[in-house]
């Protein structure tokens, strides 16, 4: 049986627009705090450049030092040895809600944020 016509649908599971865009964040992970800094997000994930990044399957809070500050719930879904970490994101609290998904319409509306 040949699979071939699965292939793209295994190797680009994603569903929602990626967006460009940098800002540093602090990694609540136990009693660690760790830090680490935006490559690219969405409305479901974002990539997070860190030097030590966690495990699969991994979770913490992330902090995104945005104006103003939000709160994302994480879990990690794979890992770029030396880069970082492709994270979930869930957002419990329903001011982080809407200051994250205020912050994805300011990126999708802004012409030199490329969806990736």
């Amino acid at each position: 049986m040949d699979n071939r016509e699965d292939l793209p649908r295994r190797l680009e599971r994603r569903w929602a627009p990626r967006y460009s865009f940098r800002a540093d964040l602090e990694i609540e992970w136990g009693s660690a705090v760790l830090t680490g800094r935006t490559r690219d997000i969405s409305t479901n994930g974002m990539f997070i450049e860190a030097s030590d990044p966690l495990w699969i399957g991994a979770g913490f809070m992330a902090r995104l030092n945005v104006d103003p500050p939000v709160k994302v719930d994480c879990s990690v879904k794979r890992v770029v040895p030396g880069l970082g970490m492709g994270v979930s994101v869930a957002l419990a609290e329903s001011d982080h809600q809407k200051y994250y998904q205020d912050l994805l319409v300011s990126l999708a509306g802004n012409p030199t944020n490329t969806a990736l």
